[in-house]
Parts: structure tokens; sequence; C-alpha cells
């Protein structure tokens, strides 16, 4: 199996590099300025278990040839016009295996390629490039669910998941892809909207008065959004997130708020913005999200201004 894996940062990079250490057929489709860094210092990567470094073959949008069979997308989700562009040369017959938060990439995937075309992806993992280009992972969480989503793929998945069996990060064939990605962008959008309003940890959203209860209600906004859908998030899973957000001391932080303090682009039109209007489209209210999309609209001006 021919991988092409768009992306070498966090989600990409990482799990691209333990493929290559087993063995598997992986090439990055990078900018030209990653490229000469990985070619020159090969694939950097900084783990709670120790740190290592692989040599990882790389190609940029214009070099692009038809030749795989796999094509992962691990983009920012403000980036996938670009990054469905880039790729124009090198799709071929390939299955396209996104893992972006959310769900609004699905829909225009399948509108470009065809649901045959797209499989589904889940990504868990807390991860972030440091200055000299190295990923480096933040906590030892790191899996990646797959699923096909349409009888097209199903062998492919297979395989696929079969090749990551053989790294150590979890890895996980789901029967229901899409229920996965509903579950993972409840908790996520409960996860930003809270410690980026609020400026600061789980662990310091806890030990306020009101922290508790506004969190769960977050939470429960973006779950009556998934059952809507017919997707809603099973008691297993309820209780497992629940557990996350209301942990007392946890430092836990979405992503989106290290984005927002660093003054990076975040994703909130995507996780949070999609969240509210696909609730208001099922006749929600979603007040909580409103007011969590409202506030990071807000930053994104400022700092375009």
């Amino acid at each position: 199996m021919k991988i092409l894996i768009l992306g070498a940062g966090g989600v990409g990079g990482y799990f691209g590099a333990h493929l290559i250490r087993v063995g598997a057929d992986v090439t990055f489709l990078v900018r030209p300025k990653r490229k000469a860094l990985i070619d020159a210092k090969g694939l950097c990567v900084e783990t709670p278990r120790g740190n290592f470094a692989v040599p990882a073959k790389t190609v940029t949008a214009e070099a692009l040839t038809p030749d795989y069979d796999l094509i992962v997308l691990a983009p920012k989700s403000y980036d996938l016009d670009d990054a469905i562009q880039s790729l124009e040369n090198g799709l071929g017959q390939a299955v396209i295996l996104p893992f972006l938060n959310g769900l609004d990439h699905l829909d225009v995937l399948d509108a470009r390629f065809g649901r045959q075309r797209v499989m589904g992806g889940v990504a868990h993992i807390a991860a972030t490039l440091t200055d000299e280009g190295a990923i480096r992972q933040l906590t030892d969480m790191h899996s990646l669910t797959v699923g096909a989503r349409h009888e097209a793929h199903e062998k492919l998945a297979r395989t696929f998941m079969e090749l990551c069996g053989q790294a150590p990060f979890d890895s996980v064939l789901a029967d229901d892809i899409e229920q996965v990605l509903w579950d993972k962008w409840v908790f996520l959008a409960a996860l930003a909207g809270m410690t980026t309003l609020c400026r600061g940890s789980v662990g310091e959203i806890m030990a306020t008065p009101y922290g508790k209860r506004i969190t769960e209600e977050m939470y429960r906004e973006c779950g009556d959004v998934a059952g809507a859908f017919g997707h809603p998030v099973a008691q297993a899973a309820r209780d497992k997130a629940l557990g996350m957000l209301t942990a007392e001391g946890s430092p836990f932080t979405a992503s989106m708020l290290r984005d927002l303090l660093s003054g990076q682009r975040t994703e909130h039109e995507h996780i949070l913005g999609a969240m509210a209007r696909r609730g208001e489209a099922q006749g929600l209210g979603m007040p909580l999200m409103r007011m969590a999309h409202t506030h990071m609209a807000v930053q994104a001006q400022k700092a375009r201004a």
C-alpha cells in the first residue's frame, strides 16, 4: 500500500513517522520550506517516552503524481480547500482518509469526489510543532480510529488498520465511524468552548463555583445536536467525556486555546460555529455554543485588524 499524507504536523507527521518505522510506504505532501527541513534532518518526533527521527519521503504539490492507494488528509480545517487543490495532480484512484475536526469536511469531500472515495477517520492526540520543526507529543494519548463509509473501501480500511496495528499507537477499526466522529465533535466543542471562553484549563474551570455546571450544560447542548442528527452519544462515551471535562485539577485544554493564546489562526468556525449552526437548523437554541463561537469570532476579527 502506497500512502500519501498531506501535512507533516501534529497528526499527519506523528502517525506517519510511526508508520515509517514499521516499514510502511509513506510520502508526505508538504510545502517547499517544510520539505527542505525534513529532507535535511528527517522527521523529528518528541514524545513522553523518548525522541526519534526518521528519514521521510517528501513531495510538493507541483511534483505530485497519482501513484497512491490511500491519501491521508491531516490539515487544519480552514486549509481544506487549499489541501484539495494541492492534490489535483495526485489523486488518481486513491481513497481519501481525512482526519479533521467536525463533520463539514465530509460534506465537502463527498460532494467533490463521491462518498465511495471518502473514508472516515478520527485522530486523538495532543501535539504541536516546535520552533525547530519537530513534532512534540504533549500527552500519552495517541490513537487513530478509521472506518469505511462505503463498501468500496472496506478492504482498504482493514488493510490500513492492520498496518497501524504494528505501530506503537492505538488503532481501532470502527463499525460506525460517523458515530465516532460525532462523539469526538461533541466532546471537542465543549472542551474548546469552555477553555477558550474561560482562557483556562479544565482544572481551573472546575475550581470555580459554576464551572462544572456550565461545562455539563455545554456538553449536553452539543450532545442534543448529535441526537437530532441521529447519532446520540452513548452513555459510556458520555460518561468518559464528562469525566475528562470535569476532572478536578486537570491541566487539560483544547488546542484551540493554545492557538488563540499564541496568536495562531483557530478552527472555531469548523468546531464551534458549525455545531451552533447545525443545532439551530434543528430548532435548538444553542446559547452556550453561540456565545463560545461569538467570543472566538471577535478574537479572530482583532487578529485580522
